[in-house]
């Protein structure tokens, strides 16, 4: 598998970057963090317009930055796009030059990516003799994006691509974004501090803190760890998990999901059968029982369960966070006096139950 692998060691007066990381150059990672913490930074670095005193970086073999062998790869010689906070268009250019400006700047040889490719994927081609003056901000970064493209480039990087849109605008190009993955294969770093974004796009995903990394891997397995409640806030610790759509319950308008674990009933959803759908079950969301209960309950999914670990105990602390096993990891809240009743322990046979309303779905892939 192709490797993105990068070490940074840069200090600035109050502030000091030491990132070592080694994610797969393919799909969307996204950095993810508190304000400060160096997301912009950790990527400029990548972009090579940063460039720290003790550093690597490699990607699919290529190195493009090893200080110990004197090796830096400018930015103008990084096969690098990237899409800034800002569309940062030409004023003075309709979205077709703009969209050219990229594709003209690059060797003629490394061109794998074409105009028409660009404005199919991203819906642009009723935009083309416009100016930017004239579009609306999601449209202006759906430009954006495609100049980077057509750069043909090895890595794409996305600084808060969506940060400077309303919710409306998000949830319109976020679609797009998706498509990029499947339709040109290009990887993706992607930096956001919104973890909507984060869960709905991302395949792997780096959590940073104060400069270093805390947790990074496949988002499944850190949004399924229990020592991450510092970084994650409340109503996004829970286990994401992948399903794939099997039946509509138009008289109940439930919709049942397939997982590896066995089924989940949710809220209609208004998606074909056979379709991925990503969904996370908040740890608040989710109950312990010791054995099946012998009376009606209103919870539709009740699912048999293993312990495989019990998070730490703190006095001062009502709650306490239990990873299960239902053929995929999930997380519960539960408080320590249940975890005391049920004398919860690793390897223990349980059942987990979630309310259909408390799934939220997030994606198709």
């Amino acid at each position: 598998m192709n490797q993105l692998a990068a070490k940074f060691d840069l200090a600035f007066p109050s502030f000091h970057l030491h990132v070592n990381m080694n994610v797969p150059a393919e799909g969307i990672t996204a950095v993810f963090g508190p304000s400060g913490c160096g997301k912009t930074t950790f990527l400029r670095c990548l972009a090579g317009l940063e460039r720290a005193a003790a550093g690597s970086m490699t990607m699919n073999n290529h190195i493009w930055q090893d200080d110990s062998q004197g090796i830096f790869v400018p930015l103008t010689q990084r096969s690098v796009g990237y899409v800034f906070q800002e569309p940062r268009l030409f004023p003075h250019l309709n979205v077709r030059a703009n969209l050219q400006y990229g594709w003209k700047r690059t060797l003629e040889s490394a061109r794998r990516i074409t105009l028409d490719q660009v404005i199919k994927v991203l819906d642009i081609e009723r935009l083309l003799d416009r100016r930017p003056h004239s579009l609306s901000g999601g449209e202006q970064q759906r430009v954006a994006i495609g100049r980077a493209l057509l750069t043909s480039p090895q890595l794409l990087l996305m600084d808060e691509p969506l940060s400077s849109l309303d919710l409306q605008r998000k949830q319109e190009i976020l679609p797009f974004i998706h498509k990029l993955d499947s339709e040109f294969h290009i990887p993706i770093v992607y930096v956001s501090h919104d973890l909507h974004e984060i869960v709905e796009l991302a395949k792997t995903v780096v959590l940073l803190k104060e400069g270093k990394v805390a947790a990074s891997g496949p988002i499944e397995e850190v949004f399924s760890q229990l020592n991450l409640r510092h970084l994650i806030p409340e109503n996004h610790l829970g286990a994401l998990v992948e399903t794939t759509i099997v039946e509509h319950d138009q008289e109940f308008g439930l919709t049942t999901l397939k997982f590896p674990g066995g089924h989940l009933q949710v809220p209609h959803q208004n998606r074909h059968i056979g379709e991925r759908l990503r969904v996370q079950i908040l740890a608040k969301d989710v109950s312990i029982i010791s054995s099946p209960p012998s009376f009606q309950t209103s919870v539709l999914n009740l699912l048999e369960a293993s312990v495989l670990e019990i998070g730490e105990v703190k006095p001062e602390h009502p709650f306490v966070d239990i990873k299960l096993d239902i053929g995929c990891p999930l997380l519960a809240t539960i408080t320590r006096k249940s975890l005391t009743t049920l004398k919860l322990h690793s390897g223990q046979r349980v059942h987990a139950q979630i309310k259909a309303v408390a799934l939220s779905p997030e994606t198709h892939q």
